[in-house]
């Protein structure tokens, strides 16, 4: 399994922690999130990971250079344009090495979800993408029907929808926990799109072909630390559930 950590956006959310530094290198419990997820993702037998960079890329760069890891690291550069979720992993693709499957992170996202289990659990449902979520009471939805498979996106606060085929009348709201394992048809599906794209309309339009389902994990094994409030409560986390 090969793993792509996004780590280029700006980090504004972590502001003014993100001011002089990317937020993938922001530390919980005295090591960067960057280090904790790829000791992660190397703990689930991810054995070639690609990081993305854009903010503040060089010391991410400098950073990975100045440590061992036990897999090979890649580096996608987007200095030139931010290439949003979507366009990063299109990007990305160039850079792998193997027929999948790809396990796609967001770098301020920490989890206790097996992600090991993650292929077998494809393979088995025979899904193109899986997709892993759970019931959280934020504002964007994905909606899933009754089979778990992807038919669209619903933002609670202005009332907006998007759908992939259709609009469907009966659903299951479902919260985006940043994390996805993409088969090679969807890797391709992506990397036909140019430029800075986001993944979420691109994954409701590849459901009109692909199977894209969801993967549903207790929401009390992830956490977003998106935000500097929430750095106390993540290194709680990481103490708990004995990570990095």
């Amino acid at each position: 399994m090969e793993a792509l950590l996004l780590a280029a956006g700006l980090g504004t959310r972590l502001r003014p922690l993100t001011n002089d530094r990317p937020k993938a290198l922001v530390e919980v419990n005295g090591k960067t999130m960057l280090e904790i997820n790829i000791e992660n993702l190397v703990r689930h037998g991810v054995e070639h990971i690609v990081v993305n960079v854009h903010h503040f890329a060089s010391q991410i760069v400098d950073f990975l250079a100045s440590r061992r890891c036990p897999v090979h690291i890649s580096i996608s550069d987007e200095t030139q344009l931010l290439l949003d979720t979507g366009g990063a992993i299109a990007k990305a693709a160039t850079l792998f090495r193997t027929p999948g499957p790809y396990l796609i992170h967001n770098v301020d996202v920490l989890s206790r979800i097996p992600l090991s289990c993650l292929p077998d659990y494809q393979s088995e449902i025979q899904s193109e993408a899986l997709l892993a979520v759970s019931r959280r009471a934020t504002s964007r939805q994905l909606l899933f029907n009754a089979q778990g498979g992807l038919v669209g996106w619903h933002n609670r606060s202005t009332g907006e929808f998007l759908w992939g085929a259709e609009p469907c009348q009966q659903y299951n709201e479902q919260a985006f926990s940043g994390i996805a394992l993409l088969g090679q048809s969807m890797l391709r599906f992506l990397s036909s799109r140019q430029g800075s794209f986001p993944v979420i309309p691109a994954y409701l339009e590849a459901s009109k072909r692909y199977k894209i389902s969801a993967f549903s994990h207790d929401s009390e094994d992830w956490m977003d630390v998106g935000k500097p409030e929430a750095l106390v409560p993540a290194s709680d986390f990481l103490r708990q559930t004995h990570l990095p």
